[in-house]
């Protein structure tokens, strides 16, 4: 007698009495031979001297799915420190910003607010190519380890520049490169996650972005404050050189730990766990309509997410989201209009930043335990609509301090609505990667629009800046209630068609 939940391997010479296993499906237990899980290992092109015969007669699933659950948020915590690297080197202009950065390159008028948005236009162009290539490798660690080092390289050259121009040049490039990494991030997150796992592990990877916000302005107060004027150069230039070079140094060790792909064998998995990280994957696949990747369309998934016209609706609200969103660019300025120094003022990024990184944890996690996705989504925005709206109304430092806390809480929105972006477009591995990239290329273009909605004219108040904050939020919510609607009339039509027919019940859109 076979019983659920355990896990029956055999690795050597398959034999056709030896029990295959079961493993839980929409409909219930389904049978599925483990060894066509594990492709990976080409039994036949390997001698018997190195290829022993393993009998891993009874395992325990939920001990095996445990420890590698274990190993990989350990990887994935490194992930999360190079996401923090990354957006420290996206925001390191708006910390220089308060010391002379403006007037050493001779900016004026927009010129600031340029050579924030020129960054995302990078993102725009590479992220889409970006994940198919990532989807075709068999190291993604070595892929993303060494756009990590060329970002690194082109920000210390940032604090070498002389002009304006040589700077808008170098950060074009630099968001062409770091492109490659959060939509790169969270595919490979897909890889190795079940739907259920998916929510809590992205919000760890996107907190990345809070503590960078946090511990990136106090890390920058340090090297603006300590370092000015050491050597001749100025603390802003200081700045890029540090953080480039701390990049550099992720970047190599980033090669030795960053996870591949689960197909791909890795030397920090036991053999049983590599059969386990493979074989949850394949009952995650949407056995319905299961795609079989087939020679001469590996692109396939691409064509079928570009023909997909919920990618672009969904693409369009989170740009919009983003947009609403583009107050932590300019959250360094932001905190200034208090009317403390720039020290103080870097040092208060702090607090607000922290406290959206604890609640994004306790957002993303209800939502994986409940299975709801809109409402999390909703939530987060209407409290930082609760922020824009405070910070309208009055110049009180202690109720502005209180605004900050408030529009903290909205990016966690953005994570959810990412993991609802992977639960529902995972018909093929293919599909997946380049749902995510467009989705999130669509999102940075609302980074490019929105990095004039902060002129310096409209300060210190930026009520005109809050206001239009306030309408892309409400515009974003409206889009992906509609989308939720969608989603839910399918899941009708599909309890419907089963009904009908007699057939046991498949999976479900997540709402």
């Amino acid at each position: 007698m076979i019983e659920p939940g355990k896990l029956y391997a055999f690795i050597g010479t398959w034999s056709p009495r030896w029990p295959k296993p079961l493993y839980p499906s929409s409909s219930g237990m389904s049978y599925s031979p483990l060894l066509a899980a594990v492709d990976q290992y080409d039994m036949s092109s390997r001698s018997s001297e190195d290829s022993p015969t393993l009998a891993l007669d009874y395992i325990d699933r939920s001990t095996v799915e445990k420890r590698l659950l274990r190993k990989l948020d350990l990887r994935v915590a490194f992930l999360v420190l190079v996401y923090i690297i990354n957006y420290m080197d996206r925001t390191n202009a708006a910390a220089a910003r308060l010391r002379s950065y403006e007037e050493d390159l001779g900016m004026v008028g927009n010129q600031f607010n340029t050579l924030t948005s020129i960054l995302y236009v990078g993102y725009l162009l590479t992220q889409a190519p970006s994940n198919m290539i990532l989807h075709h490798m068999k190291k993604p660690s070595l892929y993303l380890s060494s756009c990590m080092a060329i970002w690194g390289v082109l920000t210390v050259f940032m604090g070498a520049v002389q002009t304006y121009h040589a700077a808008l040049i170098l950060r074009f490039f630099i968001g062409f490169v770091e492109a490659a990494f959060f939509p790169g991030a969270v595919f490979l997150l897909s890889r190795w996650y079940k739907q259920n796992e998916l929510g809590l592990r992205t919000a760890l990877l996107a907190c990345g972005a809070s503590i960078s916000n946090a511990f990136g302005a106090l890390f920058a107060s340090g090297i603006l404050g300590s370092l000015d004027g050491t050597l001749g150069f100025s603390g802003w230039r200081w700045l890029f050189f540090v953080e480039g070079a701390l990049t550099i140094v992720v970047a190599v060790s980033a090669g030795y730990i960053l996870p591949d792909f689960p197909s791909t064998p890795s030397v920090w998995l036991l053999p049983d766990e590599q059969i386990l990280a493979k074989q949850r994957m394949e009952e995650e696949v949407v056995l319905k309509n299961q795609h079989k990747i087939k020679p001469g369309q590996d692109y396939s998934g691409l064509v079928e997410a570009l023909t997909d016209w919920r990618i672009w609706w969904v693409g369009v609200a989170l740009s919009l989201m983003v947009s609403s969103m583009s107050f932590g660019i300019f959250f360094p300025t932001l905190s200034a209009t208090m009317g403390y120094n720039a020290t103080t003022s870097l040092l208060l990024c702090a607090p607000p930043w922290i406290l959206g990184t604890a609640t994004s944890f306790v957002v993303a996690r209800h939502s994986d335990v409940t299975g709801d996705r809109f409402w999390h989504v909703v939530g987060p925005q209407l409290i930082g609509i609760t922020g824009f709206s405070l910070a309208i109304c009055t110049m009180n430092t202690t109720l502005r301090y209180i605004s900050l806390f408030l529009m903290t809480q909205s990016p966690v929105a953005y994570v959810v609505s990412l993991t609802w972006v992977m639960n529902t477009f995972s018909q093929s591995q293919s599909k997946r990667a380049a749902a995510i990239a467009l989705i999130n290329s669509m999102a940075s273009s609302g980074v490019i629009v929105s990095s004039y909605f902060w002129p310096s004219s409209w300060g210190p108040s930026y009520v005109n800046s809050y206001m239009i904050c306030i309408l892309t939020s409400i515009l974003s919510m409206t889009m992906l209630w509609v989308f939720r609607g969608h989603l839910s009339r399918c899941n009708e039509a599909a309890e419907a068609e089963e009904q009908s027919l007699g057939l046991p019940k498949g999976l479900r859109y997540l709402l």
